[in-house]
């Protein structure tokens, strides 16, 4: 055992922790898809969430301007199209209601305990249980679901002199919506997926905003249109049409995987795009010679914007390219020496995706936690199972990721391998492990094919490579050919023990 005090040491009945078939952590879109996938094998779960709502980023990310970049007709789950979508490019909002009607169709939320923050699980071999500790409550489950995602906790910089500040910082993932930015001065840092949404809101608002650039983006003209209610009603009316829409766009979407995965040098349409838009848009060439990547599109994310250019312009605004070497009281200090008075720092630093801090929680068979295996870089089985973490199935797991279409394709393929493995594995047996060699095998393989990608050869560092340099991350290939993998369980490449048990009362 750990150090973690999982269990409560009276052996009377109301002293052990409440019994699940399966525990689902975190619901997001991944947490919510899991559950309704359980739901429809008749499988007994309960989902843990840390916050007092659902919607994962969606709940946690509601800066000004925030939005999806993937279509909105792709961006639902296909079981569940939405014909409600307003615009093509949905936002926050509308993206959060979706996910509460999702919840209500389906009925989800009476299997959710709330505030039930994920403090440890660690695997009992002897018992052959998941013992889980949340800040609601011990449990026990017979299989773990960890859907907490990539985008779930934030990265703060740390700048010297962080602690000495007295204005006032937050992360854009935890915006203070309690605090005027008119007329102040404001320091953001970072020019990522997040500051080019919610810097030309605050813009026209604030007195002075200095924007600290590290490296400068890829950005394409937003292609964003209404949708009117005559095509919403149409959608209602005939829901085939939306589904061949969605068709459409994942197909076309599938097109960049040709390019990012295994012709990077054909990105030089993307380029003279991007180029064309930098210069309609900044006309100053200095500022645009700041503003042009010095690396192949594709290789960081891409972006989409027709207001952000436009703001950087402006009289109030200045960008800085400086490192920032510290932090004062009421300023930030750049390595030329320069001082900048700031009432308030937007941190737009993105998220810690390679070093995520649930892993430290999560112990398998052997007492060692997914940090401790990952500690070269993370792995793992089809993005789902992990060596040493029996009956473990993780969500948008190592390379999963996607950079040219939606996440939500990516998290279908992987709820219909769950479903198979647990519909295999009933009548059969209590646990299910991943051989080693066949994990190895398979990483093998991809860290092969990862090798000849935009995000390897393109000239660039991003939030995509881990510490040793690895894109443990992105998925190198297309995605329906990890829906196509993914299709059946690959029972030969695990290991099983135990006797098939039968599932626990509903909790």
């Amino acid at each position: 055992m750990s150090s973690i005090d999982l269990v409560e040491t009276d052996p009377t009945a109301e002293a052990r922790p409440a019994h699940t078939r399966v525990a689902i952590v975190g619901a997001g879109f991944s947490g919510i898809g899991a559950a309704i996938a359980l739901q429809r094998e008749g499988i007994e779960f309960v989902i843990f969430e840390r916050r007092g709502d659902y919607g994962g980023t969606w709940l946690d990310n509601t800066y000004p301007g925030c939005k999806c970049d993937v279509p909105s007709h792709l961006y639902s789950f296909s079981f569940a199209p939405n014909p409600n979508w307003t615009t093509t490019f949905s936002s926050q909002r509308e993206i959060q209601e979706y996910l509460r009607n999702v919840v209500r169709r389906f009925d989800v939320a009476r299997h959710i305990r709330f505030r039930h923050d994920l403090l440890g699980a660690e695997w009992d071999e002897t018992a052959r249980v998941w013992r889980i500790a949340t800040s609601g409550g011990s449990w026990t489950a017979d299989f773990l679901i960890s859907a907490c995602g990539a985008l779930s906790e934030p990265a703060w910089p740390r700048f010297e002199g962080m602690d000495s500040f007295r204005g006032t910082a937050f992360h854009s993932a935890a915006w203070d919506e309690t605090y005027d930015l008119t007329g102040k001065r404001v320091a953001v840092i970072g020019t990522g997926a997040s500051a080019i949404q919610f810097v030309p809101k605050i813009q026209p608002a604030v007195q002075q905003l200095y924007l600290f650039q590290r490296t400068p983006a890829w950005i394409l003209p937003h292609p964003e249109k209404p949708i009117s209610a005559g095509r919403r009603a149409f959608y209602r009316r005939f829901p085939l049409a939306q589904r061949l829409i969605r068709w459409a766009i994942y197909w076309s979407d599938e097109l960049l995987a040709l390019i990012f995965t295994r012709y990077p040098r054909h990105a030089a349409w993307i380029k003279r795009h991007a180029l064309r838009h930098l210069e309609r848009q900044v006309t100053d060439p200095a500022l645009r010679e700041k503003l042009t990547p010095d690396y192949e599109p594709g290789c960081k994310r891409l972006l989409l914007s027709n207001d952000f250019y436009p703001a950087i312009a402006a009289d109030n605004v200045e960008l800085v390219t400086e490192p920032i070497a510290r932090v004062g009281a009421h300023s930030l200090f750049t390595a030329d020496g320069r001082e900048r008075e700031i009432d308030a720092m937007i941190l737009g630093t993105g998220f810690r995706v390679t070093d995520n801090p649930l892993a430290e929680r999560v112990r398998g068979s052997q007492g060692m936690s997914l940090a401790d295996v990952w500690r070269e870089g993370a792995y793992s089985h089809r993005g789902t199972t992990v060596p040493g973490f029996p009956n473990l199935f993780l969500m948008t797991g190592p390379n999963t990721g996607i950079g040219h279409t939606s996440l939500l394709v990516m998290i279908e393929a992987q709820l219909a391998y769950v479903t198979a493995c647990l519909r295999w594995m009933e009548g059969r047996w209590a646990t299910f492990d991943v051989r080693p060699e066949s994990c190895r095998a398979f990483n093998a393989d991809l860290e092969q094919r990862m090798q000849r990608t935009i995000w390897m050869t393109g000239g660039c560092r991003s939030w995509y490579l881990d510490a040793q340099g690895r894109n443990t991350t992105l998925w190198p290939d297309f995605t329906w050919r990890y829906r196509r993998l993914m299709r059946r369980f690959d029972a030969a490449n695990y290991s099983f023990a135990g006797a098939t048990k039968k599932p626990a009362a509903t909790v």
